[in-house]
């Protein structure tokens, strides 16, 4: 039996020097139960985390996953930005409207997974990944 994407990423968390804590596991199993990416207002209000930990901590935690690459800050730099957890082999690329900043989830397959192994063959980067985004006006503000 496989572990659970949330033990992964504790897993890959306590790899990454990061102390585990119940506000870091409520966030991963947050993160994972999510839908869609969230932005920290919605993950800092979720039930999980408004009892654990204030929204300094929550964006805290957000930075320093980033920083080892277990989740994916997404969206406009200008506006909210959207957090996602990066699970390997598992893949996402977003469409991110410029208008209103929504984001969702392509649900189409990537044509990038060819272009990264011949990339991974030719030069012997190894962990190669890529993050697929696509902006445009979404047809409710077009």
């Amino acid at each position: 039996m496989s572990e659970s994407p949330v033990k992964l990423a504790i897993a890959r968390c306590r790899e990454a020097g990061l102390r585990r804590t119940k506000a870091l596991e409520e966030l991963i199993t947050t993160l994972v139960e999510a839908d869609r990416p969230m932005t920290l207002a919605e993950l800092a209000s979720s039930k999980r985390l408004t009892d654990q930990c204030d929204k300094a901590t929550v964006y805290r935690l957000l930075q320093r996953l980033c920083e080892h690459g277990i989740i994916r800050r997404l969206g406009l730099h200008e506006r909210a930005a959207f957090f996602t957890l990066l699970q390997p082999g598992k893949h996402s690329d977003y469409l991110i409207c410029t208008g209103c900043g929504k984001i969702e989830s392509i649900k189409a397959p990537c044509p990038v997974h060819e272009l990264e192994d011949e990339i991974r063959e030719k030069t012997g980067y190894r962990g190669l990944y890529h993050e697929l985004e696509f902006f445009g006006t979404c047809p409710k503000c077009a």
